[in-house]
């Protein structure tokens, strides 16, 4: 089972994305991660990638891709994979599309959780973090989590936002996502062109966000299994 996951920031996609890999026995693949690890390592891949690093630049497609290619052939692969947050652009998708073809690897599934770019924004504004346990989840935004008023839920801690969840930021990475043109959303909907063009291959699963974390796993879990 080889998956590519999307969703935008404060859909879950990552809790989601556990979940499957929990269930399945799959690795969860997230690109940060790939970056880390090649530099640390030193490889040859991740010297190139730092110098970009480290003048503030992009690291590049053509070392971005032969990176993800190189980790979805190591062995705990073998029997599937769930790549997460690549490719983020249009570009990208075509790029590693034509890198899987070349490479014999063919993906099954590409899961979109679909959910409201205001929904998204909020759930990231409302996010707050209890300075005793960041564990405990509070988000003035979500009923089930609501804080007790300006204390932690579980355990009535002082609660703080994250430094990374300011609007300017969110926006940004908003912007990129849910653009149909040259972005993240533009990546989704390419591959569903191919999805179409291939008799539903790869298949295209669509989960709708709104919900709790539970009802959300469900319907993925229930779709997956279909």
């Amino acid at each position: 089972m080889k998956i590519l996951f999307f969703g935008p920031n404060g859909s879950g996609k990552g809790t989601q994305g556990a979940i499957v890999k929990e269930k399945y026995g799959i690795p969860h693949i997230e690109t940060g991660v790939i970056f880390r690890e090649n530099i640390s390592q030193g490889t040859e891949l991740g010297k190139e990638a730092k110098a970009y690093i480290d003048r503030g630049e992009l690291v590049p497609d053509s070392i971005t891709v032969p990176m993800i290619l190189a980790r979805l052939k190591e062995d705990d692969c073998k029997n599937g994979w769930l790549l997460d947050g690549f490719p983020r652009n249009l570009a990208q998708a075509q790029e590693l599309n034509k890198a899987l073809k070349e490479e014999g690897i063919d993906l099954d599934i590409v899961i979109e959780v679909v959910l409201d770019r205001q929904i998204a924004k909020n759930r990231i504004m409302g996010r707050r973090l209890c300075v005793n346990d960041n564990n405990h989840p509070n988000n003035i935004y979500i009923d089930a989590i609501k804080p007790d008023g300006d204390k932690c839920r579980v355990c009535g801690g002082e609660l703080k936002t994250r430094s990374d969840d300011q609007e300017e930021a969110i926006d940004q990475r908003h912007n990129i996502y849910y653009d149909t043109e040259t972005g993240t959303m533009a990546a989704i909907n390419f591959f569903k062109e191919l999805s179409k063009e291939n008799g539903g291959v790869p298949r295209i699963i669509e989960i709708d966000g709104r919900p709790g974390v539970k009802e959300v796993s469900a319907e993925l879990m229930g779709k997956l299994e279909a």
